[in-house]
């Protein structure tokens, strides 16, 4: 089969970290004899200040061609926060239906957590988070904008429909993972009674057709506490689109730093989209610094989507390998090899 795969190299250093896990692919390619094709979308900060415009007409028409999109990194400092995060990342999401973001936290050997006392085996959950619906669907507006009494609305929009499609693929992602097949709802009933009811009933509704999995149910901000106090708890999360947001960030903090997080955004029967979590860094563009294992791990998570475990769990092992026997540190300029060395060093075992 040929795989079809967009490239958004995006801004900063997303260019650099996604040649990196394009040399990784095509070592996986070699190793595993899968073919695919790609093509490269200037999508981003430089080309919205020189065009103005975010994502031109028919590109989301483009993009749904292609199994995958493999994303570097958006964000400019040019560019006023918010502009292209709606215009191109939630826009891809939402309109590609990609209404699942999957976030694995997990501590791999060799890498410093924050949390004296834990290691990797304390260490490894998984986080559902809903992509398409919650605080982020851009419900709301203001009034008097701009005068003392200006008022502010945005609302969390949550459907049966796009609640049970997300607690159901965390169900099964559950079971799948075959670990200690436990599940856990995150939200905030006692604040939030009306979206956090829904998800509640629908949680439990659909539980009773996983007999096999065991299911319980925490307040947003114990999950916080316990992730830090006691992560080994945990083995599957799943949460609605601002928790999620929230709690990924914290996950990726645990497991050692933006520079080994990475994260999909899945339709499960469509074009998913495959990111670094780090962003794009750009006072160390250019500089051959940024650690490029975030995407070259959500290049691992690209092709278990595809239908290519073998080639995802090499490439897992081969960076686990490289952080074992090779690194000093996780953050940029503190690893001790460039940018390009590290990728050549996992694409030499992903190789062999």
């Amino acid at each position: 089969m040929m795989y079809k795969i967009a490239v958004i190299p995006g801004d900063g250093t997303g260019p650099e970290v996604v040649d990196e896990g394009l040399k990784v692919l095509d070592a996986a390619a070699g190793r595993f004899g899968f073919k695919y094709e790609t093509a490269t979308f200037d999508f981003g900060g430089e080309r919205y200040l020189k065009s103005g415009e975010t994502l031109p007409s028919g590109a989301v028409e483009e993009l749904r061609a292609f199994n995958a999109i493999y994303l570097g990194a958006i964000g400019h400092p040019k560019v006023k926060p918010g502009v292209l995060e709606q215009g191109i990342l939630l826009k891809l999401r939402f309109d590609l239906d990609q209404y699942i973001n999957l976030r694995p936290v997990k501590l791999f050997p060799g890498v410093e957590t924050p949390i004296a006392g834990k290691g990797p085996a304390d260490i490894d959950f998984v986080v559902v988070r809903e992509n398409t619906e919650g605080l982020y669907a851009g419900a709301g507006g203001t009034l008097r904008r701009g005068t003392p009494g200006e008022v502010a609305i945005q609302e969390s929009i949550n459907t049966r429909a796009g609640v049970e499609r997300c607690v159901r693929y965390a169900f099964d992602f559950c079971r799948k993972r075959n670990k200690k097949k436990q599940l856990t709802l995150c939200g905030k009933t006692n604040v939030l009674t009306y979206a956090f009811d829904l998800w509640e009933r629908t949680f439990h509704e659909v539980a009773a057709e996983y007999a096999d999995i065991e299911t319980n149910y925490a307040h947003v901000d114990a999950i916080c506490m316990w992730m830090v106090k006691n992560p080994e708890w945990f083995d599957v999360i799943v949460t609605d689109n601002m928790f999620g947001d929230i709690i990924t960030d914290l996950g990726a903090m645990i497991q050692g730093g933006m520079g080994i997080a990475a994260g999909a955004n899945i339709n499960p029967s469509g074009t998913s989209m495959f990111e670094p979590i780090g962003g794009s860094a750009p006072k160390y563009t250019g500089k051959g610094v940024i650690n490029p294992l975030a995407a070259i791990c959500a290049c691992q998570m690209m092709l278990e989507f595809l239908g290519e475990p073998e080639a995802g769990a090499r490439i897992e092992e081969a960076v686990v390998t490289i952080i074992r026997d090779h690194l000093k540190g996780m953050n940029a300029g503190e690893m001790g090899f460039a940018t390009s060395e590290v990728g050549d060093l996992v694409a030499k075992l992903v190789a062999e």
